[in-house]
């Protein structure tokens, strides 16, 4: 896998890290006979914000591996009066 590829991977990860934090939520909440913000709010504080840290950091590493692999792939072109301005 190219660094490309490793770099949509990684925002894949992060995608699902942050979409898992709030079907967490919606899971614990399941049992309440009535919903509104607040309650979801506190099921959010529930759950914690270990998720969305992780996926933070998948997101980050995501950009940055396709960053690398874009750079890379000029320098290997031989543009290299690009990548100093």
């Amino acid at each position: 896998m190219n660094k490309r590829g490793a770099g949509v991977a990684f925002i894949a990860i992060s995608a699902l890290l942050i979409s898992s934090k709030y079907i967490s939520a919606a899971i614990f909440g399941s049992g309440v006979a009535s919903w509104d913000k607040s309650l979801f709010d506190a099921m959010l504080e529930y759950v914690g914000n270990t998720l969305s840290m992780f996926s933070l950091f998948a997101f980050v590493v995501g950009v940055a591996y396709i960053v690398w692999g874009e750079r890379e792939e000029k320098v290997s072109k031989g543009d290299h009066k690009d990548l100093n301005s």
